[in-house]
């Protein structure tokens, strides 16, 4: 259940969709392998969508805090920074010492109360979306809805090859755009949000923000999620 909790983390964080409990959502996946629809292309819609994209691929790099909110009620504070492509650091508030390091390869994901690390590939889920070099809402991604409220938009997207695995919103201030909120929905239901306060864009970090180092490093502590 641990490794499950953190998925569902990282998932949420990492603003994409993971393989979480993936033994229980293959069968959820082959009720909901085919192709997912795509939202109405209407003209408004496409330049939304070509307006997110091109907003998102000029963030060259962002920290802010968060809180991050659980269908269960739970809260949890802290701050994330953001390098593209590739890299990523969110560490939580005291008295958790929990953090998660993407290097550009691997999300390495350090659990205090287990004192143990735990890594997965960058790539194996949406959950690198924000991260990688050239993001695009299209090909291995579908955009499955679009909401417009004043002063706010909304943009729902799943993966193209396996839309059972769950939905990634991300929540915008329109005009100008600014990226505030995101939102996963799991496999099993269960929704994940997060909200970003005090956000800075095109900002740098210390030498070593991204590096993985683990605080049992030397005597052997260690685990790699599989």
């Amino acid at each position: 259940m641990k490794t499950k909790f953190w998925l569902a983390i990282v998932m949420a964080l990492c603003l994409g969709i993971t393989p979480v409990a993936h033994a229980k959502a293959v069968k959820t996946a082959k009720t909901a392998n085919k192709a997912p629809a795509p939202v109405n292309t209407a003209e408004q819609d496409k330049n939304d969508i070509e307006r997110i994209e091109k907003y998102l691929n000029e963030i060259t790099s962002i920290k802010a805090d968060f809180t991050q909110i659980s269908d269960n009620g739970e809260y949890r504070h802290g701050a994330i920074s953001i390098l593209r492509p590739g890299k990523m650091r969110v560490t939580y508030d005291a008295p958790s010492k929990d953090f998660i390091v993407a290097d550009g390869s691997f999300i390495n994901i350090w659990d205090g109360e287990m004192q143990q690390q735990s890594s997965i590939p960058i790539d194996s889920n949406l959950g690198d979306i924000i991260l990688r070099d050239n993001i695009k809402l299209s090909g291995d991604t579908t955009v499955t809805d679009i909401a417009r409220a004043p002063a706010k938009i909304e943009i729902t997207i799943v993966s193209s090859k396996d839309p059972g695995a769950g939905k990634l919103t991300l929540i915008f201030e329109d005009r100008p755009l600014k990226l505030r909120q995101w939102r996963v929905l799991d496999p099993q239901g269960r929704t994940t949000g997060v909200s970003l306060e005090n956000a800075q864009e095109g900002v740098e970090f210390p030498s070593g923000t991204f590096h993985f180092v683990s605080p049992n490093f030397g005597n052997g502590k260690h685990s790699k999620m599989k």
